[in-house]
């Protein structure tokens, strides 16, 4: 497995790289951003861990630009910054994971693990799930309402598709941010009301048809009923 470090502060970068080569991984480091970007896009890696704060081009930026020509590179976001807002943002700009400094190593190795298994079973074959006139094509990651495109940031993107795929079923806000993030936020943050609240403005906004519901003291739901 091939993976981009892209860190400038050098005993973070030691430490990292010991740790993944240590494991079996094969480690490229770029140490700012304009680095990143061009190993980025010229090469191909299984995983990206990105610092946000970094010179040339900060890692927020330099996520989005990532993932804008590569989809399915899973994006690790590194930061001394933990507010939900900071979260939020990074999330925003593609990132699929966030780990705040300072974080112990088994940690970012276990996030990578489960990155990686989810990024391994993308399928090729078109995979459409229709919730009333919703439609979501899994292959082309599209989603429509009422053949209407929506445009979805890549966390709202796998936020709508968790709860599609588990259409009619309360998932508690622990649900999501274990199986849309695959990490455990501490528990007071709201991310997950601010994310439901983004994909209500998209999917719901412009319709009689409600498809997301709350389940006052339990969670969410996505149900055509």
């Amino acid at each position: 497995m091939n993976l981009l470090l892209v860190e400038d502060e050098p005993n973070v970068v030691s430490v990292i790289s010991r740790g993944l080569t240590d494991e079996g991984f094969s480690v490229s480091v770029a140490p700012d951003g304009l680095i990143g970007k061009k190993m980025a896009l010229e090469n191909q890696f299984d995983l990206i861990i990105l610092d946000i704060m970094l010179p040339g081009i900060n890692g927020l930026e330099l996520c989005k630009i990532i993932k804008d020509q590569k989809a399915n590179t899973p994006i690790i976001m590194l930061t001394a910054l933990g507010t939900t807002e900071n979260v939020v943002n990074g999330l925003d700009n593609g990132a699929d994971d966030y780990l705040v400094k300072p974080f112990k190593f088994a940690e970012l190795f276990a996030r990578i693990r489960m990155l990686l298994r989810r990024y391994s079973g993308i399928s090729s074959q078109d995979q459409v799930i229709n919730v009333a006139d919703l439609q979501i094509n899994l292959s082309a990651k599209t989603v429509s309402r009422n053949q209407q495109e929506l445009i979805l940031t890549a966390t709202e993107y796998r936020l709508l598709e968790y709860m599609a795929k588990n259409k009619g079923k309360i998932l508690s806000r622990i649900d999501i941010l274990e199986s849309v993030w695959d990490i455990d936020f501490n528990l007071g943050t709201n991310v997950v009301d601010v994310y439901v609240n983004y994909l209500r403005k998209k999917v719901d906004k412009n319709s009689d048809q409600k498809l997301i519901h709350t389940a006052v003291g339990l969670g969410y739901v996505l149900k055509d009923k």
